[in-house]
């Protein structure tokens, strides 16, 4: 991949993840319009559109079609760029819904906080075992990488979307906004992990079946 191609790729991907972290710090800062429903009702829909792109353009029949546009070899970069682009455009077009769900205080508002801390250390921990060019679409998953099995990976099939859970949900400032995204998000993890599993086995076949027996649980130990 060019040099300059790689340059634009990383800052597509570093500007979402810094555009969420900003906009979710001052969401309990905004006020509604005076119409929570119909609010939750576009972030939903402005949710869903990402959350589609996320899917179906991941399956290799969608891969297959993106080529006719789009060089074998930059197909994934294009999904991660556009799915960058996409995010940022969530936060951008995001409909204040503006309601207090709940302010934690005392030993819940550290428990909550401690709870996101360690949300951003096992996501920045997954990051690490998977390689931050792979995850920004800068290279091609090695087929070595495609099946982890040690660090966070001996306890939960997908300890990153723990990771996301911990960080969104630990929050000691909960608000509507906050809550909708965190919940539909988290529904949309829910939903794909079965077909990422499915990719998987059919990736890795008896070793991953295997890595499944091994490790029952998908999300959090003992619960899912």
């Amino acid at each position: 991949m060019k040099p300059a191609i790689k340059r634009i790729g990383l800052v597509l991907f570093v500007a979402a993840v810094v555009r969420v972290g900003w906009w979710w710090m001052h969401l309990s800062d905004v006020t509604s319009g005076g119409h929570a429903l119909r609010a939750a009702s576009a972030d939903t829909g402005l949710l869903t559109v990402f959350a589609l792109h996320h899917s179906l353009l991941a399956r290799p029949a969608a891969k297959r079609w993106v080529t006719k546009w789009v060089p074998a070899d930059l197909v994934r970069s294009a999904y991660v760029w556009v799915a960058s682009l996409l995010l940022m455009a969530v936060t951008w077009l995001w409909v204040p819904i503006g309601v207090d769900v709940y302010h934690a205080s005392g030993a819940m508002h550290v428990l909550l906080l401690s709870a996101q801390v360690a949300g951003i250390a096992l996501s920045i921990l997954c990051v690490r075992k998977i390689s931050v060019s792979e995850l920004a679409g800068l290279a091609e998953p090695k087929p070595t990488d495609v099946l982890q099995h040690d660090g966070p990976y001996r306890f939960v099939r997908h300890p990153l979307y723990s990771g996301w859970v911990l960080i969104f949900f630990g929050t000691p400032v909960m608000t509507g906004d906050r809550l909708l995204f965190a919940t539909v998000t988290t529904a949309y993890l829910l939903i794909a992990m079965p077909f990422e599993e499915a990719g998987l086995t059919s990736q890795c076949g008896n070793r991953y079946l295997e890595y499944r027996r091994v490790v029952r649980w998908r999300l959090i130990p003992y619960i899912h």
